[in-house]
């Protein structure tokens, strides 16, 4: 049955079938419980008025009362304007409109009480206000006392009339319905551990809180509801999986042992060696693993991959490892089958671009087990990919997959479900970790391969060309290589083209001695592998490319990666371009070129790759910036469904909430016990496709 907060906004006084339809579309709001869940974003202080003689300039917004005691319209055409002189007997202002003057100017009246709100600015020597509130004075908004709600609204919403203070109709209108349908869905122990209000009254402060202090409460109350609930869903899957998916056990260690002692050429971190004896326990224990290994560029994933695929083919059973792109599972085929060989391992690599052939010769050793690992793209997928006994899947920049795209590899073995490793090189800062992959279990390789020397990084701007280019031609007469990266962006793919073709020429033109390759993505896949290659074998000293080269190239002898126009890149993606240099024992840098024009935002991207080489610390300062559906690309996927909780933000409510859910199913798994009654009716209340747990039902 229907509950209260599924019935449709229409029904609501003064909205109707065609409004209902026009917010739905602009803001996703068709039902009460939507409604009600639409939270302001910020809140104008009307809880004191300021004397005129009191307001200046840099003040945010004021309210004022007084009286208008002249009006008139000044200049013509575009230049035209109204402006009121408004008293209170402390000073005079100026009021201002450009626009609606006919309709403002027939609705002020002269000699009458009003109380204005709006944002003082200077002009000339005057304050003024630019089209501000204005409402008559009366009995109610006489005493102050009061924070309005500032709601998100739309262009088409406000030409019809539905602004915020519409909407703030609206969502009274439903409180005032709602009061006797809002259930407590928390216990009263919660309430009382961590000193929240109940949950109707922090509905109805989050929208109409009557001082700043029944705000804060509020606020804590429905993020820290929030993100409890969220935690509570990911913990449960969590457990449900360790109870229900029995794993495959592989303890025969030979073959990695094999390997480390006769072909592994260089010692493993102490990160790398912690991180696979934690993914080992996990292979042995009989439960199905489901691990996230985060770990920086360069820090040496690739090979513990290698290592936890040793232990699988050593026990019978075969692995996969699926790439976001061909270039990234060429660059991991190519690694792993010269180890593979060494051990006598079938490897094979299946991307879109395999021939039939080759297609129908790894199906078949798929199936009788001549191959044991298979590294590719999303071809690994395919229904007609089948494997005899797939024991470990590993997925690299997981970030690029869908959940979906994860389970149909999942679904890959008949009998019993295979282990799942997601390697990610784009640091995941906590907070995120905990709410994105709460349900997997997190090894961090956080530490470099010994001989690395952390990038230097230097922020240059264009006038400054003639001296990196000087400091280029350094480098290469050392017998190093350089990378020079142009951005490309897909909506102007032909202006960036030739931002690409000018590079190259200018390139060309200082270094007429030096042999230079070119890549770009509107190249066919064998001119930019012909132009790669040239460059692997330091055929060119020089590779011009756009964010192609992101990901995949591996080449140890480049030492310089300049990036022109970097303050058109994102910080991962920075991070991401110099991890491709750094990667050999000599120094190596990183050089970002850019005009003198920079926003605050790119100005504090800039200064955060100068600063640190620490992806983490990268990543928290991404967070900040872009809000964490941008960097997980899961804004779309519903996967980050929050409503007033923000991880940038509120880690400390997350980590309480966390806590709380893991206390409460170490100690009620099923929610049995009648202290929990609320958690488990508020849950079944739930549609089974909300991820959000924290949703009002």
């Amino acid at each position: 049955m229907p509950s209260f907060f599924d019935t449709s906004i229409e029904f609501l006084k003064g909205v109707g079938p065609q409004k209902a339809a026009l917010i739905g579309t602009e803001l996703s709001i068709f039902t009460y419980g939507d409604l009600i869940q639409h939270y302001p974003f910020r809140y104008e202080d009307r809880t004191k008025f300021y004397p005129i003689a009191q307001v200046h300039g840099d003040m945010p917004f004021v309210q004022i009362k007084g009286r208008i005691t002249r009006m008139e319209t000044i200049g013509e055409g575009r230049k035209k304007r109204l402006v009121a002189r408004f008293s209170d007997g402390t000073d005079d202002m100026e009021l201002v409109w450009f626009k609606g003057i006919p309709w403002v100017s027939k609705k002020l009246k002269l000699g009458v009480d009003y109380v204005v709100f709006g944002k003082p600015a200077v002009f000339g020597r005057k304050v003024n206000i630019a089209h501000p509130e204005v409402e008559i004075l009366t009995t109610q908004n006489a005493n102050a006392g009061f924070l309005q709600p500032v709601y998100h609204t739309s262009e088409k919403l406000k030409a019809k009339f539905i602004d915020s203070k519409a909407l703030s109709k609206m969502i009274r209108q439903v409180m005032v319905l709602a009061e006797r349908h809002i259930h407590e869905t928390l216990p009263e122990s919660f309430i009382t551990r961590f000193g929240l209000i109940n949950k109707a009254l922090a509905l109805y402060h989050i929208h109409f809180p009557s001082n700043p202090e029944l705000l804060k409460k509020a606020q804590y109350r429905l993020k820290f509801e929030e993100l409890f609930y969220i935690q509570l869903r990911l913990l449960k899957l969590k457990i449900t999986r360790i109870d229900k998916y029995r794993g495959q056990v592989f303890n025969d260690s030979k073959l990695l042992t094999d390997f480390y002692n006769d072909h592994l050429p260089f010692d493993l971190t102490n990160a790398q060696k912690r991180v696979i004896k934690e993914i080992y326990f996990d292979m042995k224990s009989g439960k199905q693993m489901n691990r996230l290994l985060q770990g920086d560029v360069g820090s040496g994933k690739t090979i513990v991959a290698f290592i936890c695929m040793l232990l699988v083919v050593g026990s019978g059973a075969q692995a996969s490892m699926m790439a976001p792109t061909e270039i990234l599972a060429d660059q991991h085929f190519e690694g792993l089958k010269e180890y593979a060989e060494k051990l006598g391992i079938g490897i094979a690599k299946l991307t879109g671009s395999t021939k039939t052939a080759e297609r129908k010769r790894i199906h078949e050793g798929l199936l009788n087990n001549e191959i044991q690992i298979l590294v590719g793209t999303h071809a690994l997928i395919e229904d007609t990919v089948q494997f005899k006994n797939l024991g470990l899947a590993i997925i690299d920049e997981q970030h690029r997959f869908g959940v979906a795209q994860r389970a149909k590899l999942w679904g890959k073995n008949a009998t019993s479900y295979p282990h799942v490793l997601v390697m990610t090189a784009t640091p995941i800062p906590r907070t995120l970790a905990m709410t994105l992959y709460g349900d997997l279990d997190v090894s961090v390789i956080d530490e470099l391969p010994a001989g690395r020397k952390p990038i230097k990084t230097i922020h240059q701007y264009d006038s400054k060309r003639l001296q990196v280019f000087g400091f280029m031609k350094q480098e290469i007469a050392k017998g190093r290589q350089i990378y020079v990266v142009y951005p490309l962006i897909e909506e102007s793919a032909k202006l960036d083209l030739k931002d690409l073709d000018d590079g190259y020429e200018s390139i060309r033109r200082a270094f007429p001695d030096n042999h230079i390759s070119i890549v770009h993505g509107k190249m066919k896949p064998q001119d930019k592998d012909f132009e790669m290659q040239r460059f692997i074998r330091h055929e060119t000293q020089i590779m011009v490319a756009t964010t192609v080269i992101e990901v995949g190239v591996n080449v140890p002898n480049a030492s310089v990666m300049v990036i022109e126009n970097a303050e058109r890149f994102g910080l991962a993606q920075l991070h991401q371009l110099r991890g491709r240099v750094g990667r050999g024992a000599e120094q190596s840098y990183c050089i970002l070129m850019t005009d003198f024009k920079l926003s605050k935002e790119a100005r504090t991207r800039l200064e955060t790759m100068v600063r640190t080489n620490n992806g983490f610390d990268i990543a928290d300062v991404d967070l900040k910036l872009r809000g964490p559906g941008d960097i997980t690309g899961t804004q779309q996927s519903g996967v980050l469904d929050l409503l007033i909780a923000d991880i940038t933000k509120d880690a400390p409510i997350l980590q309480a909430a966390r806590n709380a859910a893991s206390d409460l199913l170490e100690d009620d798994p099923d929610l049995t016990k009648p202290e929990n009654q609320n958690i488990l009716r508020h849950i079944q209340s739930l549609k089974k496709s909300v991820v959000n747990w924290g949703r009002i039902s």
